[in-house]
């Protein structure tokens, strides 16, 4: 019988190899630039195209490399950082798995031009499909440029699987700012089809930060350090205001290698429970520097997950560190009132406090008893014990007090065919009131009732339903911008002052990628170089002055549903937009406005939930309220 185990060639068993290490363009963008770290560069430039398909490539002026090392390093488990078994519980440096290039080299067409400092001539090596096609030597500047061209050429199936142009260029940014995050002392760059995203040069970590999320959070940043013999945390967190709905400006950094850890991720969002929504996230960018020989890094491929051998203790310092700077620069939390306009409208309130009641407010005897020295104590004898009984004239109008009325419940006016209740003369809206508005009113037009601005409440003939007003819009707006893009555009409202909107430059190359699915929803944008853009027009039916807030809110409601869902870019665009325009819980809604959103509801084609799958409402029966009501007999 013939034998049937066979070695692999080298070629096919470095392309397995390689989709441990390379699964996307962001995967080799993260080991070319720890490269270049690592070889003691001080200026880094990152050159892509095609979203990293066609070209990525990463120039440095680093230690360069010799003729034989220019030509060893694409051999697999080749390393100059390590020596010993020992070495691996020693790792200060980036990149250590001696893979990453022989990995790159094995499913790309790579060109490496290298120089050695203190050289006069460099060396050039074109490497294809793992075969050395040509190495000669080139005069190049002191360092090495490293370009890797038409990614998974020889694996068209693993090509076909990389996403849009959009998200594989969201992952470069994101490894990219990883890296230039963590070593702001060095000066970086990053270029997309000859468009300039990022110039970052050297500077402090708060300038870095700055430069990279954006100047808004230029007074927005609390500086954290803390200082022990086991471990030092340093960096900074966002003040309350700077929390976001998703998880994107959270970056934690251990030997200066990024990591990902929920657990410690759980230490900074104890230490901001009390300050922030519990659906927030707050901005930390933080550093922790430990001995190596308490940490594993070498758990995942991709370094970012390792392993502390005191986990507890670990949590314990970062938690202090964040509580004890938020407490150190007096964030505390606040307390924001709404005024009711119904108390404002008062005549206590909007009218002026006459001469004459002023006058006959300090001629009586309780008024006086408050404001004489030492007669707080004090009751006047000779008064009627009757006068006090009228305290309350000092808070009414004089003259006034027999037309004077609370409203209780009000509903704004209706169209002819829909008449209006109200309700006046009523201390509170007791049970009794909402029972007599139910009664009053005809049973084919029955008024829907908003409940703690978040529930709408209507009458159907078996029983009633209970509607979640944002759930509700949130499908009316996603199913009226879905036809928008099959159908025809939507209005735009053009703006009389158009705006000039400065993002970050990672939400910069975002929105430019969707342009041309925002003009059709509605959005009149017009970039205008250096990661700004020109809004001249809205959608019609949004009614917010501050477009730079919208369109950040939007970005961000984007950027969530493209790491929970796997759906194509319009349909997280119109979910975002759908989810980012809905009446939010807390506003007040006129009955007029109920009564759309119930109509509009059940006009969708899928009216029950919303495009996250949230329930829109809950129907409740006559005989189902009369069975729980009797279940005490």
């Amino acid at each position: 019988m013939a034998d049937i185990i066979n070695l692999l060639p080298d070629n096919i068993a470095n392309q397995i190899a390689a989709g441990e290490v390379i699964q996307r363009p962001a995967s080799a963008v993260k080991e070319l630039l720890e490269n270049a770290v690592d070889a003691g560069a001080t200026e880094i430039q990152l050159i892509i195209k095609d979203a990293g398909k066609e070209l990525v490539q990463v120039i440095d002026n680093g230690g360069g490399m010799s003729e034989t090392d220019a030509r060893m390093c694409f051999e697999r488990h080749a390393t100059s950082k390590i020596q010993s078994i020992d070495d691996l519980f020693q790792i200060t440096t980036m990149g250590f798995r001696g893979e990453a290039l022989a990995s790159i080299a094995a499913v790309s067409q790579v060109e490496l031009k290298t120089r050695k400092r203190g050289s006069e001539v460099g060396t050039y090596v074109e490497i294809d499909n793992s075969f050395v096609q040509k190495q000669e030597p080139c005069q190049t500047a002191e360092g090495t440029s490293i370009a890797m061209k038409n990614l998974f050429f020889n694996v068209p199936a693993r090509r076909n699987f990389l996403k849009s142009n959009a998200a594989e260029m969201r992952h470069i940014v994101d490894e990219f700012i990883r890296v230039a995050m963590a070593f702001p002392q060095l000066q970086f760059s990053l270029t997309s089809n000859n468009q300039q995203l990022f110039h970052l040069e050297k500077g402090s970590l708060k300038q870095r930060i700055v430069a990279i999320l954006g100047q808004h959070y230029n007074a927005r940043l609390v500086s954290v350090k803390e200082t022990t013999d086991y471990m030092n945390v340093y960096g900074f967190v966002g003040k309350p205001e700077t929390a976001k709905k998703t998880r994107g400006d959270q970056f934690f950094f251990v030997n200066n290698r990024f990591i990902k850890s929920s657990y410690l991720n759980h230490a900074v969002m104890n230490a901001f429970a009390d300050i922030i929504p519990a659906d927030s996230f707050p901005l930390y960018v933080l550093f922790i520097d430990v001995n190596p020989e308490h940490v594993d890094i070498n758990v995942h491929p991709t370094k970012q997950e390792i392993k502390f051998d005191d986990e507890k203790l670990m949590y314990a310092f970062v938690q202090s560190a964040v509580k004890h700077s938020l407490a150190q620069f007096s964030i505390t939390a606040t307390l924001d009132f709404d005024l009711d306009p119904n108390i404002q409208a008062l005549d206590a309130v909007s009218k002026p406090f006459t001469a004459q009641q002023q006058q006959e407010s300090t001629q009586s005897s309780l008024y006086k008893s408050f404001t004489q020295a030492n007669q707080a104590h004090m009751i006047d004898k000779s008064s009627n014990s009757s006068n006090l009984k009228h305290w309350k004239d000092l808070y009414e109008p004089a003259g006034n007090s027999d037309n004077y009325t609370t409203s209780a419940y009000t509903v704004e006016p209706e169209p002819e065919t829909r008449p209006a209740v109200t309700y006046e003369s009523q201390p509170h809206a007791t049970a009794s009131v909402i029972d007599e508005r139910w009664q009053d009113t005809p049973k084919d037009q029955k008024v829907p009732v908003q409940i703690q601005q978040q529930y709408i409440l209507s009458q159907i003939k078996s029983g009633f339903i209970l509607i979640d007003q944002q759930a509700a819009h949130e499908r009316i707006l996603y199913e009226r911008y879905q036809r928008a893009l099959v159908e025809a555009p939507m209005a735009t409202q053009q703006s009389l002052f158009p705006q000039t909107l400065q993002l970050p430059p990672a939400d910069a190359a975002l929105i430019s990628e969707m342009l041309g699915d925002l003009q059709t929803l509605g959005y009149d944008l017009e970039p205008f170089g250096n990661n700004t853009f020109v809004v001249r027009g809205t959608p019609a039916d949004i009614q917010n002055n501050n477009n730079q807030a919208t369109i950040e809110n939007l970005l961000e409601q984007f950027k969530n549903f493209s790491h929970e869902l796997k759906v194509n870019p319009r349909e997280q665009l119109i979910r975002s937009m759908a989810r980012n325009n809905a009446i939010p819980t807390g506003k007040v809604l006129a009955a007029r406005e109920m009564q759309n959103i119930i109509d509009e509801l059940f006009a969708c084609s899928m009216p029950n939930v919303a495009p996250g799958g949230k329930f829109t409402f809950i129907s409740f029966k006559l005989t189902d309220l009369a069975r729980m009501f009797e279940r005490g007999n």
